[in-house]
């Protein structure tokens, strides 16, 4: 055993230690979490209009913060944008994390000196508890890739913003930085295809034995790296036993990844988003992730059955129940307040609170990271058949992970009252219009992770009579935009 995984092995312990107290104070701990953040806003221009001044409780707190999502808590975010100070949290923030827009284009996700740091620690606790429970340190005196953004950030009235990924690079501890791949240089290309043949030049013979990353990106350097050594990824790097990775679900690829890497490996699930680090998988032998409670974090959460009523019970820590659906609302100390990310989780464990990520409120495709929600389907459409005779009576779109030709892709099933003279054409604009609606869709194809949209054409009716055999037709039944499943579209395909 070297010095540095001894070494590791002191930190695992310790950091374990000081997880459980408070993973063994839950309902204490969040109340503190609340208390505190509801005092460092309370003269904000946030905390004024909501009279935090008078909040006591998570009951007053829901009284007087009504449940946003970004577009409803977009004019605040607008002042801090334009470099207004005390807006939402006090201060300005260190950074903006950039990403995809639902209805007004890209979203500036606020983060602070106060939030950053847990996004950092979040993911380093993950390994550490790891290293507790398994014992398994080795991997410390290899090579570790995190395959991330770039790490170059613009700037917006004096704050600097990028993809999350890219402005954590700026934050890796020195520990770490002789291990860490790929290069700063290589992790600075913009075009992925590039980065990713430049990645693989670089770790082909390198001691890995860490990599991380959404699974469809990872996929594609494995590929790739197979196509150069013409050997299983576990012949390439004989000491890569852990995959570490967050985003979309994984199980999807597990069978394609074991069969590229040629044996299993041990993996860590995490939960990060840009508007706060909420969990992370924290055992080997339990299912679901720790929750993180201590974390500048506080949690509510609606059950997803009853979201859409007006005013829906909003539930704390220490009243959620196993296997029911909630949507996560959180409170931060980045100023985010009452807001719907727009995830669903379910707990698998009370004691220690631990949750699995079950999907999204809204129907959606998140099969390669990229997020698409019915209204930028919706308005790809329209785009695509503005100025045509294109005439459409229903659709509905869903991933094809599993393609038999070429590339995995989006698969538009379509019911055209008037088809389109030149399916290519139309396909192409309608490929174009989704890449300015999504800008996650855009860097999958543009880095060869997809090829574009697939139609297929559904026969005159033929969403009537789905609707028809699963007993759904007429009312307020509606056929679902999007899917992040094929369970639609197969028994579509059958007609």
């Amino acid at each position: 055993m070297s010095i540095k995984s001894f070494a590791a092995k002191l930190f695992a312990q310790k950091i374990y230690t000081k997880t459980q107290l408070w993973v063994n104070r839950p309902v204490e701990i969040q109340n503190e979490v609340l208390q505190k953040l509801i005092k460092e806003a309370q003269h904000t221009k946030f905390g004024i209009d909501h009279h935090f001044n008078q909040i006591k409780t998570s009951v007053d707190f829901a009284n007087n913060v009504p449940i946003r999502d970004y577009e409803e808590l977009k004019p605040y975010i607008d002042q801090v944008v334009k470099g207004e100070e005390n807006i939402l949290w006090k201060g300005k923030p260190l950074y903006f994390a950039k990403t995809s827009g639902t209805t007004s284009g890209a979203k500036y996700i606020p983060l602070t000196k106060e939030s950053m740091p847990y996004h950092i620690e979040a993911a380093r606790n993950a390994i550490l508890h790891y290293i507790h429970e398994t014992g398994k340190a080795d991997f410390v005196d290899g090579k570790m890739i995190f395959l991330q953004g770039s790490p170059i950030l613009e700037e917006k009235n004096g704050i600097k913003l990028g993809r999350l990924s890219g402005i954590a690079a700026h934050f890796v501890p020195k520990y770490l930085q002789k291990n860490r791949m790929p290069s700063w240089e290589t992790n600075c290309i913009e075009d992925w295809e590039t980065k990713v043949n430049a990645i693989v030049e670089e770790t082909f013979d390198q001691n890995m034995t860490v990599i991380s990353g959404i699974p469809s990106w990872v996929q594609m350097y494995f590929e790739k790296l197979h196509q150069k050594g013409g050997k299983p990824i576990g012949e390439i790097f004989k000491n890569f036993n852990l995959f570490i990775y967050g985003g979309v679900n994984y199980e999807p690829y597990r069978a394609k990844f074991e069969n590229l890497i040629g044996r299993k490996v041990d993996s860590i699930e995490l939960f990060p988003a840009s508007e706060g680090f909420f969990a992370y998988q924290d055992s080997q032998k339990e299912k679901g992730m720790l929750l993180l409670l201590n974390s500048g974090i506080f949690y509510e959460f609606v059950k997803s059955d009853e979201f859409y009523f007006e005013n829906p019970r909003r539930f704390t820590i220490g009243e959620v129940e196993m296997g029911v659906n909630y949507v996560l609302i959180i409170s931060t100390n980045a100023g985010l307040w009452g807001y719907n990310i727009g995830d669903t989780v379910q707990f698998t464990s009370l004691k220690p609170y631990r949750i699995i990520v079950s999907g999204r409120i809204k129907h959606y495709i998140s099969a390669f990271g990229e997020h698409v929600i019915g209204k930028e389907v919706e308005s790809a459409l329209q785009e695509a058949i503005i100025g045509t005779t294109i005439r459409i009576n229903e659709f509905t779109v869903a991933p094809q992970i599993n393609s038999t030709e070429g590339l995995p892709y989006h698969e538009w099933f379509i019911e055209f009252e008037n088809e389109p003279e030149n399916f290519d054409t139309f396909s192409e604009a309608l490929d174009n219009a989704m890449r300015k609606q999504n800008m996650y869709y855009d860097d999958l194809i543009v880095g060869s992770v997809l090829r574009k949209v697939v139609i297929t054409k559904v026969v005159k009716n033929g969403f009537q009579d789905y609707m028809k055999s699963i007993g759904k037709l007429g009312g307020q039944n509606k056929i679902p935009r999007l899917s992040n499943d094929r369970k639609i579209v197969d028994l579509l395909s059958k007609q």
